[in-house]
């Protein structure tokens, strides 16, 4: 009877081990999970004897209200405006005889840029010539039957006809004398002895040859370009910018610009217009951008990059010697007394002039942070987390 006995009270211990041994292993895990998290605060917080103070040489300010210029990088193309941009045609057509024109060749202003042959151009002088004289008939005419019918010698009718016809000559020859100007003849100069096969073809502008599309030999129509020229006095940059951006850009603000094949080539520009219709699939607009000075290397429908520094209200700053990388973020050092700072993470924004801004600055907010010394107090924590 004795053995049943024995063996309940083994049970019973069995059980009573087991109960303490769980609540040791409790204890044991509440310790470790009380020093790690004690491990976690002292990493943050380091704390300095009077000499570790005296010569870290901390100085100690509140976070300081600055206005930071802040940067927007934008891209567009090089673009003319429609009145300087300049499409050279024939208005009456011909073939071409000779041109020397090359793109990126410069051009003044009615200088020689091409020579046309068509045999309409002589008949278009033989007929200004022989309205002309027949205009000096129909005077003489008409001035005689005037005094004719003046002196009741000559019927009305006859005098209207040679009025009508006089008018009529005189119309043709204007009308003809227009069209002999629109391929560059002066018709006053015009005589029998100085009819010609050819005509010179004049640039409009001084500037530069942009585009080359006939050879010589080949015959043009009236609505055909032969040559694009470019005045490169208004040539300007236009930029697209987001509608988050517009704000912070105004007229007059500097501009620097650069192409992707030499972004160390800077071009200084100047805005001069922007655009008050935003575009609704992209949210954007179009900002002109006048060159300071122009450079020929720069042609239209050449991408160009830009950079424009926007001014913004004041926003809180500390100098960049107050922050300290650690582990890919940034840190400062903020006082929490007389002898001991904590390390707080922050976010950064701008830097200018030697200050950063703070994005998160509610996490400094009435509190001091050591703008100098703060990597003598980051080397001295990790040396403490080290120990």
């Amino acid at each position: 009877m004795e053995l049943p006995y024995f063996k309940k009270l083994n049970m019973k211990t069995n059980i009573i081990l087991a109960a303490l041994a769980f609540i040791s292993l409790s204890c044991n895990s509440n310790k470790t999970e009380s020093e790690t998290n004690t491990n976690n605060v002292s990493e943050k917080i380091v704390s300095l004897t009077d000499k570790q103070y005296q010569n870290a040489g901390l100085v100690i300010e509140p976070t300081e209200e600055r206005t930071v210029s802040a940067t927007v990088n934008l891209n567009g193309i090089i673009d003319v405006p429609p009145q300087n941009l300049v499409s050279v045609s024939m208005p009456l057509g011909g073939y071409l005889k000779s041109t020397k024109l090359l793109p990126g060749m410069h051009v003044s202003k009615n200088e020689v840029i091409a020579v046309m042959e068509d045999q309409q151009y002589i008949q278009l002088q033989q007929e200004y010539l022989t309205t002309q004289s027949k205009l000096y008939f129909a005077e003489k005419e008409y001035e005689r039957q005037r005094d004719l019918n003046q002196n009741k010698a000559s019927s009305d009718k006859v005098y209207q006809m040679a009025d009508a016809e006089y008018k009529n000559l005189r119309i043709t020859l204007n009308a003809l004398a227009e069209k002999l100007r629109l391929i560059h003849i002066n018709p006053r100069t015009l005589s029998e002895k100085n009819i010609s096969k050819s005509v010179n073809i004049l640039s409009p502008i001084d500037g530069f040859v942009s585009k080359v599309n006939v050879n010589i030999g080949k015959y043009v129509n009236p609505a055909d370009i032969l040559f694009e020229l470019i005045n490169p006095d208004d040539i300007h940059l236009n930029l697209k910018v987001f509608e988050k951006d517009i704000n912070g850009l105004f007229i007059g603000q500097k501009v620097m610009a650069y192409t992707n094949s030499q972004p160390d080539k800077k071009h200084e520009c100047e805005i001069i217009l922007i655009s008050k219709d935003i575009a609704t699939d992209e949210h954007s607009t179009e900002v002109h951008c006048h060159f300071s000075k122009y450079d020929k290397t720069l042609l239209p429908g050449m991408y160009m990059n830009a950079v424009v520094e926007l001014k913004r209200h004041a926003v809180p700053t500390l100098p960049e010697d107050a922050l300290v990388t650690f582990e890919g973020k940034e840190y400062v050092f903020v006082k929490v007394n007389e002898r001991q700072f904590e390390m707080t993470a922050v976010k950064t924004g701008n830097s200018e002039n030697g200050f950063t801004e703070i994005i998160n600055p509610e996490v400094l907010k009435d509190k001091k942070i050591a703008v100098k010394g703060a990597y003598t107090l980051l080397m001295q924590l990790k040396n403490k987390s080290e120990e």
